[in-house]
C-alpha cells in the first residue's frame, strides 16, 4: 500500500468515499447477476418442452381410403388392462390353461402373437397406441399425463359408430369427443383395491349385452347396430386392479385371466347369434403387463409383453410349423425391445406360427379389416401375417398404410419448409413421387411382390422422415441453450475474477475506464444488431415466442462478456506472464473439478457413489494431515471417523423403516457430539492446531447455561419421541399435552442459537443442537442418525480447513491479507485463489448428500407422512406439507451455516464462493440438460425432468438459504490474521 494514508487503513476521506461507491456498485451488480441467473434458468428450464416434449401430432392430412373391399362389417376390440403375456399363455399349477376359449381360437381359427408395448407402459399410452396407432404424445407431460393436450385421429373417429364400455379413466378419453359413439363407464368408487375387481369386467359385458337386448325393442338402435364400419370396444380393468392390489401371481389375478377369457367367449357367442353373418373381426389384447411387485410403467418384459389374439372376418387361420421359429415383420421404428424371443415350451404353442407386432401396429390392422383409412397420425405398420388377403389386396393394403404415413411426413415437411428461410429436406425422400409412380406401374404389371416390398421400404423411409422433422430444431435449440449456459458461466467467472481476485486492481485507471465505456457501446450496438437479426429470422420462420427468449438471453450474455474485452486483455497478459507449471496446475484443477461434478451427476441415480466418495476422502484427508499434524491432535482421527460414519447411509434403503429406538439413540449421540464440540471449543484457546476456531473477542452467551438448556431440549425431545408415539398407537390419537410440548420444544430450541456466543465452534454447535429437537421429533428411523453423521462430517470439514490453513501458514503458502488501496474486500478478507475451488466442490458434495443421504429429496421416503404425527394427526395438507419440507431443509441449513462460517475461517468473501458454487452447479445443469428423457417409464421421464429442475433452481435455492441462515451466522467471529501474527511473534 502507498504510505500517503489514503488506503483502507489510512482512513482518507476521498478513498473511503470511493470505496463506498465501489461497494454499492458491486452490491447492485450482484443483485442484477442474481436476477439474471433466475431469469436465465427459468427460461432455459422451459426449453426442454420445446426440445423433448413437443407433440408429434400434425393436422391437415387427407385420409387415404384403401382400394379394396373390407372383409369385415364390424370389429370387436377387447382390451384386458394389465394382462401379462406369460400369465395368459402359461398353464396353472395343475397344467390347465387359464384361457381355454382363446387357446382354441389360436389353434383352430385365428392368429396369435405378442404385442410389444413401448414404455411408458401405462393405460393411457397403451390405449393411444392400440386405438390411434402412435406412441404417447410427449407434450402430455404438460397435462400431467392425464388428458390429450392435442386432439388426434383414431379408429373410433373413422368408424361409422363406436360402442364402448369400461373404465372412467379410459373410455371418456377416446369416446367423449366422438359424436358417433355410444359409451358408458362405471363410477370411480367401483375401483376398490380391497375387493376382487373382476366384477368390473362383468359390468362391461353386462352393459353390452343389455344394449343388444334393448335393440330388439328399439328399431333405431337395431338399425345402428346393423350398419357397417361398427366398432365395439370393451375395456376390462379387472387384471390391472387385481394386479396392483394382490400381485400378478396371486390367485385373484390368475382367476381374472379366466374371467376375461370367459367374457371373450360370451362376447363371441353373443355377436355370432345376433348377426349370424360371419362378418365380425375380433381383436383381443392388453395395453400393458404387470411386474411381480404389482406395478407397471418401465420397459421390463413383464410390462411390455402383452398377448394378441385375432380371429374372425379377414383374419388368416393358423399356420402350423415344426421349427418353433416365429415370424417377426415388425419394423423397429420406436420400439427397441428384443424381438424373436423363443416361445416358452410351457405355453404349448410351438407348432403354431407366432406373429409378434409393435403395439401401434394394431390400429392399422383394425382399420384394414374394416376397410377404413388408417388414423392420420398412426405410425403403425400393417402386420400382413394377420390378414387373409390375396396378393392384390395385400399390396393395396400396404400401399394405403404407406401413403398415410407418407402424408404425415409431407405435411411436416410442408409446415417446416413454409416457416424456414433455409430448409434442409429429408434427402432419402426427395423423389418419393417417382417411387409411388413406380409402385403403381408394378401393380398394373401385376408384379405384386416387388410392389409390396418397395411400398414397405418407402414406409420405413417415411417413418425415418417423421423422426427427422420431429427433431429438426434440436440441433439449433440445443446449441443456443448450451451457448447460453456456457456464456452464463463465463460471465460469472469474469465477475469473480474482476471483483474477488488479485486481478481486480489491475483493470484500468479512470481514464481507461472512460475509453472502455465508449468501446463498450460499440460492442453493445453489435449485440443489439445481432439480436434484431436473430429475432427477425425467428419471426419470419413463425417460431414460438420462447425461441426468441432463448436467443435473446444467449446473445445478451455474450454481448456482456465481450463488453469486458479490456479486462480480457488484462487477463490474457497475466496468463502470458505465468510459468508453465501454473497452466499445468490450472488444467489439473479443471479436470479434477469436472470429474467430481460428473460423479455428483451420476450420484443422482447411483446413491452408493457417496459411500465410495466418503470412504476415499476419509482415507486420503487424514493421510494428508498426518504429515504435519500428529494423531494426538485428534484432527486426522476426527476426519477419518466422520467420513466413514457418513458413508454408511447411502447404502441404506430409500424407504425408511420405522424404528423409534434408533431415533432415541440418535438423541443420545447428538448430546455426546454437542459435549465433544463444547470441549473442543474450550480447548481451542490453548492448542495451536485449533487456534483459528476460537477468538478471545467472542461475546459470551446472552443466556446463562445456554449449552445446558440446549442439551436438555435434545434430551426432552428424545423422551417425547417414544412417549407420543406409543400413546398415539394405543389410543389412535395424539395427546394434546404431548402435542403442546413437542411444538414448544421444536420452536424454542431453534431460537436459542441466536443467544449463543459468536465464536465459530460455539455458534455452530449451538445451531446443531438447536435444530436437533425438531429433526428428532420429525424422524421415524435412521434419518435421525444421519443428522448426527452429517453434523460430525461438517465439523470434520471445519477442522480440516483449519488444519489446512495452519499448514499453509507453516509452509508460507498463505496469501497476504494486504489488498490494494481501493479494494472492495473487507480488512479481514483476502482474494480468492485457485485452491479455493475445493470449498465450492466440497460444498456441492455436502449439499448433494443432504439430498440423497436418506433416499431422495423427491422420494416417497423423504415424504413419509408419519414423520409429522408427533405434531399433528388431523389431516391438514398445508401444515403437514410445511412440516415435511422443513424437515428436508434442516440438513441443508446445517450445510449452509458451515459453509458461511468456513468463508470466515479462510477469510474469503462469501458471495465470491457462492458464485463459484453456481458455476459448479451449472456444469451439472448442462449435463442434466442432455439427460432429459421423453421415452421410458413415467418415473424415468419425471426423474430426468426433476434432476434438471433441481440443478436449475440452485441459483435461487442456495441464495435463499444463505439469506435465511445469515440470521445465525452473520456475527460469527474468528481469530484475525493480525492477531495470529502477533501471537506468533
Amino acid at each position: 500500500m502507498r504510505a500517503d494514508g489514503d488506503g483502507i487503513l489510512g482512513g482518507g476521506k476521498r478513498s473511503e468515499t470511493s470505496l463506498k461507491v465501489k461497494r454499492i456498485w458491486l452490491k447492485r451488480k450482484e443483485k442484477w447477476l442474481v436476477f439474471l441467473g433466475v431469469v436465465l434458468h427459468a427460461v432455459y428450464m422451459l426449453s426442454i418442452f420445446d426440445i423433448y416434449f413437443k407433440t408429434p401430432i400434425v393436422h391437415g392430412m387427407d385420409p387415404v381410403k384403401p382400394r379394396f373391399t373390407a372383409p369385415a362389417k364390424r370389429l370387436v376390440l377387447l382390451v384386458a388392462d394389465g394382462l401379462r403375456a406369460d400369465k395368459f399363455f402359461e398353464p396353472d399349477s395343475n397344467g390347465i390353461y387359464r384361457a381355454p376359449f382363446l387357446r382354441s381360437v389360436i389353434k383352430e381359427r385365428g392368429r396369435w402373437g405378442v404385442s410389444h408395448a413401448r414404455p411408458p407402459t401405462e393405460s393411457r399410452p397403451g390405449h393411444v397406441a392400440i386405438i390411434a396407432g402412435f406412441y404417447e404424445d410427449p407434450s402430455a407431460v404438460t397435462k400431467g399425463w392425464k388428458a390429450n393436450p392435442v386432439e388426434f385421429d383414431s379408429v373410433f373417429n373413422r368408424s361409422r359408430h363406436t360402442i364402448s364400455y369400461g373404465s372412467p379413466d379410459i373410455v371418456p378419453i377416446f369416446c367423449g369427443a366422438v359424436p358417433h359413439s355410444t359409451w358408458n363407464s362405471y363410477p370411480h368408487d367401483y375401483e376398490d383395491f380391497a375387493t376382487d375387481a373382476s366384477f368390473l369386467d362383468e359390468w362391461s359385458f353386462d352393459q353390452f349385452k343389455s344394449l343388444l337386448n334393448r335393440s330388439n325393442e328399439d328399431p333405431k338402435l337395431k338399425q345402428l347396430l346393423l350398419q357397417d364400419n361398427l366398432v365395439i370396444f370393451l375395456h376390462l380393468l379387472g387384471c390391472d386392479s387385481n394386479g396392483h392390489a394382490h400381485r400378478p401371481y396371486s390367485s385373484i389375478y390368475l382367476n381374472n385371466v379366466k374371467v376375461v377369457d370367459h367374457i371373450a367367449e360370451r362376447v363371441y357367442n353373443l355377436i355370432q347369434s345376433y348377426y349370424k353373418d360371419d362378418l365380425t373381426s375380433y381383436i383381443f389384447t392388453a395395453d400393458h403387463g404387470m411386474s411381480d411387485k404389482g406395478s407397471h410403467g418401465d420397459g421390463h418384459p413383464s410390462n411390455t409383453d402383452t398377448p394378441l389374439v385375432a380371429w374372425g372376418a379377414g383374419i388368416r387361420h393358423p399356420t402350423h410349423n415344426t421349427s418353433g421359429e416365429h415370424s417377426d415383420d415388425a419394423i423397429r421404428f420406436v420400439d427397441e425391445h428384443k424381438h424373436d424371443m423363443p416361445t416358452p415350451s410351457d405355453w404349448g404353442l410351438e407348432g403354431i406360427e407366432r406373429l409378434d407386432v409393435n403395439q401401434a401396429d394394431i390400429a392399422p390392422l383394425m382399420s384394414t379389416l374394416l376397410g377404413l383409412p388408417c388414423p392420420v397420425n398412426s405410425v403403425g405398420n400393417l402386420p400382413l401375417g394377420y390378414v387373409n388377403f390375396d396378393e392384390v389386396e395385400k399390396v393395396e393394403a400396404v400401399l394405403a398404410n404407406t401413403k398415410q404415413i407418407l402424408n404425415q411426413f409431407l405435411r411436416k415437411s410442408q409446415l417446416k419448409q413454409s416457416h424456414s428461410l433455409h430448409f434442409e429436406p429429408f434427402k432419402p425422400l426427395t423423389n418419393y413421387s417417382l417411387v409411388l409412380e413406380q409402385i403403381e406401374d408394378l401393380i398394373s404389371m401385376r408384379k405384386y411382390e416387388t410392389a409390396r416390398k418397395i411400398s414397405e421400404h418407402l414406409r420405413s423411409l417415411a417413418l425415418e422422415g417423421l423422426h427427422y422433422f420431429q427433431t429438426y430444431d434440436w440441433l439449433m435449440l440445443m446449441t443456443v441453450i448450451t451457448l447460453g449456459y456456457i456464456g452464463w458461466m463465463v460471465y460469472i467467472l469474469l465477475h469473480v475474477l474482476q471483483s474477488y481476485s488479485s486481478l481486480a486492481g489491475k483493470v484500468a485507471t479512470m481514464r481507461q475506464a472512460a475509453n472502455l465505456k465508449k468501446d463498450t457501446r460499440k460492442v453493445q450496438l453489435i449485440g443489439c444488431l445481432l439480436l434484431c437479426v436473430a429475432c427477425s429470422v425467428l419471426l419470419l420462420e413463425h417460431s414460438p415466442p420462447l425461441y426468441h427468449a432463448y436467443a435473446a438471453v444467449t446473445i445478451f450474455l455474450w454481448t456482456q462478456i465481450f463488453s469486458e474485452y479490456q479486462f480480457l486483455k488484462v487477463l490474457w497478459r497475466e496468463f502470458q506472464r505465468k510459468e508453465p507449471y501454473y497452466f499445468v496446475k490450472l488444467l489439473a484443477a479443471c479436470i479434477v473439478s469436472v470429474f467430481i461434478l460428473e460423479i455428483l451427476v451420476k450420484s443422482f441415480t447411483e446413491r452408493k457413489l457417496y459411500t465410495w466418495c466418503f470412504l476415499t476422502v476419509g482415507t486420503a484427508a487424514p493421510l494428508y494431515l498426518i504429515r504435519a499434524i500428529p494423531w494426538r491432535s485428534g484432527v486426522p482421527v476426527m476426519v477419518w471417523l466422520a467420513c466413514w460414519f457418513l458413508s454408511i447411509f447411502t447404502l441404506m434403503p430409500a424407504e425408511i423403516p420405522e424404528n423409534t429406538s434408533l431415533v432415541v439413540t440418535s438423541g443420545v449421540v447428538i448430546m455426546i457430539i454437542g459435549g465433544v464440540a463444547r470441549y473442543l471449543d474450550l480447548r481451542a484457546k490453548d492448542d495451536k492446531y485449533w487456534l483459528n476456531l476460537h477468538t478471545d473477542d467472542a461475546k459470551r452467551p446472552r443466556l446463562p447455561m445456554l449449552f445446558h438448556f440446549q442439551i436438555l431440549f435434545v434430551g426432552l425431545s428424545s423422551i417425547m419421541v417414544p412417549l407420543s408415539t406409543s400413546h398415539r398407537t394405543e389410543n389412535q390419537e395424539l395427546h394434546a399435552l404431548h402435542q403442546l410440548i413437542n411444538w414448544s420444544i421444536a420452536v424454542c430450541s431453534m431460537v436459542l442459537p441466536l443467544f449463543s456466543a459468536n465464536g465459530l465452534l460455539s455458534r455452530l454447535t449451538s445451531i446443531f443442537l438447536g435444530f436437533a429437537p425438531a429433526f428428532l421429533l420429525l424422524s421415524i428411523g435412521y434419518e435421525a442418525l444421519f443428522y448426527c453423521a452429517l453434523g460430525l462430517a461438517l465439523m470434520a470439514w471445519i477442522l480440516f480447513e483449519n488444519a489446512y490453513l495452519y499448514l499453509s501458514k507453516e509452509n508460507g503458502l498463505l496469501t497476504s491479507n494486504r489488498v490494494m488501496e481501493d479494494s472492495i474486500l473487507k480488512e479481514d478478507q483476502r482474494w480468492l485463489q485457485l485452491s479455493d475451488m475445493r470449498i465450492a466442490l466440497t460444498f456441492m458434495v455436502f449439499f448433494n448428500i443432504a439430498f440423497f443421504g436418506t433416499g431422495n429429496f423427491a422420494s416417497i421416503a423423504s415424504f413419509e407422512i408419519s414423520s409429522v404425527y408427533r405434531f399433528i394427526t388431523i389431516f391438514n395438507p398445508f401444515l403437514m406439507a410445511a412440516l415435511l419440507i422443513f424437515k428436508l431443509l434442516i440438513p441443508f441449513i446445517l450445510v449452509i451455516c458451515t459453509f458461511s462460517a468456513l468463508t470466515k475461517v479462510i477469510r474469503v468473501p462469501l458471495l465470491g464462493c457462492y458464485f463459484l458454487v453456481i458455476l459448479c452447479s451449472d456444469v451439472m445443469t448442462i449435463h442434466f440438460f442432455f439427460l432429459v428423457r421423453n421415452t421410458g417409464s413415467w418415473m424415468e421421464i419425471g426423474n430426468s425432468i426433476s434432476h434438471f429442475g433441481i440443478m436449475s433452481a440452485q441459483v435461487v435455492f442456495v441464495l435463499m438459504l444463505l439469506a435465511l441462515t445469515n440470521v445465525y451466522t452473520r456475527d460469527i467471529q474468528t481469530r484475525s490474521t493480525l492477531h495470529l501474527s502477533r501471537k506468533a511473534m
